[in-house]
């Protein structure tokens, strides 16, 4: 999805070096968990977490995870599944949490089916880090404003909101990265229309546990 080295500039932004310990939420293909495996190394850990509200998906979200794991190389890793909420549960205390293109979903239908809630989720968060530990947010931003109310609809989510929600949990706001802005992006089409998809203006966010 990114060139090189924006690759590095994230992994940089997230504070992840050899020995870190990563929780790497909702992985999808599993390519930050393979990249997180890479920088860590044998040191390291990294979780591969899917959340159960997604884990019947036909693709095999959590197999397609658990097969990673076993590839040469890959001992560092471990594919883990339990309800969003009881993340803290299945994994160890992190030294980063990372939610690529995810928190948006979090005010979804389908990742509150079970009861949960940002809010839950963002205490979950804090519960696993380790004192210092971050938060890493990345996502698709909306327009100024409109909080929460295009998550569904857009898969958007306005950076205001995500700030409000997580400091709400005790995180403090580390540093924010323009990286991924794209001031072309008009806001009001869904994220996956060809006229925007893969070139969304994105926000990211770090926040430390203190």
């Amino acid at each position: 999805m990114y060139d090189q080295s924006k690759l590095s500039e994230l992994t940089r932004f997230a504070g992840i070096d050899a020995g870190s310990t990563v929780i790497d939420v909702y992985p999808g293909d599993g390519d930050w968990t393979r990249l997180f495996s890479d920088i860590v190394g044998p040191v390291g850990r990294v979780y591969s977490f899917v959340p159960a509200e997604v884990a019947h998906f036909k693709n095999d979200p959590l197999g397609r995870m658990s097969t990673l794991a076993k590839e040469p190389g890959r001992e560092n890793v471990e594919a883990v599944s339990a309800d969003l909420i009881a993340m803290p549960k299945v994994t160890q205390p992190a030294d980063v949490l990372w939610l690529h293109l995810f928190y948006h979903d979090l005010h979804t239908a389908l990742m509150q089916a079970k009861g949960a809630t940002a809010a839950d989720f963002n205490r979950a968060v804090y519960e696993r880090l380790k004192p210092g530990g971050r938060y890493v947010i990345v996502d698709h931003a909306a327009a100024a404003g409109v909080g929460t109310s295009e998550a569904q609809s857009l898969h958007r989510i306005d950076p205001a909101s995500v700030r409000k929600e997580v400091e709400a949990a005790g995180f403090v706001l580390d540093a924010e990265s323009t990286l991924l802005a794209n001031k072309d992006d008009p806001h009001s089409v869904k994220v996956f229309d060809p006229s925007i998809k893969g070139k969304t203006d994105r926000f990211a966010y770090r926040f430390v546990k203190p």
